[in-house]
């Protein structure tokens, strides 16, 4: 990884027990003293780096989260309820984790003078009117995950400019890679990759046309470590390829990275799907220095060896 590590410093990964923390602290641990927050709800203990230290607990605790940013120089929130399903089905409750708590990291990396970087989410676009995405395109999300990821954008950008907090939030769209759980369409790489493996059917919710801009978890990685620095704090990025992907074509790249005969089948739609979405990543490469350098086969023949 070319990218320019954060060096010398006490840095909290929230949620780096998990796909994308855990990945984000192996980049980091080496040269830095890192502290994990993670409950272990999703994440595991065996993805965390042994040079960090683990603080199991919950990011609504309140001790917990005094113990784990004391003397920290930047932090990097990842933990969140990140299964919209979930969000749908709980929306106080994921709030409570994906808003609220938010607040109090904001809150004490404002004690700590800590840079803060922030995982967003390209929910929060919802069912764009067009593609590519531009960062300062309409807002429209259509779930609770999507409402809550956008306050964390606004209060990223508000906490810069009341109280000169240095915030990044990233606006990731659908990463991928080892490590990873859960469901949507981030995740939709490794249910293919599993079905592929066991013989099929290779399932499609829907005619398969959606598209989505998968990005691999090397590149997530390496614009969060870019925004460590970058001096354009206090507005969002995207955080993807700017490429677009059928699911239709996502399943045949499976099947040819794994060498499957498996059947491709189609069940139906999911409610509420969005059609299309693909980021601009313009702003990203303008302000952070950040382009995708992992092209999609790429990325699937990586998740295939890793596995």
């Amino acid at each position: 990884m070319e990218t320019n590590v954060p060096s010398g410093k006490r840095v909290l990964v929230t949620g780096g027990a998990g796909f994308i923390g855990s990945h984000l602290v192996d980049a980091l641990a080496p040269d830095n003293d890192v502290v994990v927050l993670d409950d272990l709800s999703s994440g595991d203990r065996a993805n965390v780096h042994d040079d960090a230290e683990l603080i199991e607990g919950d990011l609504r605790d309140e001790t917990a989260l005094d113990e784990a940013t004391d003397g920290v120089d930047l932090i990097y929130h990842e933990g969140a309820v990140v299964d919209v399903s979930d969000s749908v089905d709980d929306p106080v409750g994921s709030n409570a984790v994906n808003l609220d708590a938010t607040l109090g990291i904001l809150e004490r990396a404002r004690r700590e003078d800590a840079r803060v970087v922030l995982a967003s989410s390209a929910a929060i676009y919802g069912d764009p009117e067009s593609v590519p995405v531009d960062e300062a395109d309409p807002k429209t999300p259509s779930s609770p995950y999507g409402v809550q990821k956008l306050a964390v954008d606004h209060y990223a950008r508000v906490y810069h400019d009341l109280y000169g907090l240095e915030t990044v939030p990233l606006r990731y769209f659908n990463a991928y890679g080892p490590r990873q759980g859960g469901s949507d369409y981030a995740a939709v790489i490794s249910v293919f990759l599993q079905q592929a493996r066991d013989g099929g059917p290779i399932t499609i919710e829907g005619d398969g046309e959606q598209t989505r801009d998968f990005v691999y978890i090397e590149d997530v990685v390496r614009a969060n470590l870019l925004a460590a620095t970058t001096d354009a704090v206090g507005e969002p990025f995207n955080v993807a390829t700017g490429e677009q992907t059928t699911v239709l074509e996502l399943a045949e790249a499976v099947k040819e990275a794994t060498g499957s005969d498996a059947e491709i089948t189609h069940v139906d739609p999911r409610p509420g799907d969005i059609r299309h979405s693909r980021a601009s990543v313009s702003k990203a490469r303008d302000g952070l220095g950040f382009e995708a350098t992992v092209g999609l086969d790429e990325g699937i023949e990586r998740l295939v060896e890793s596995r």
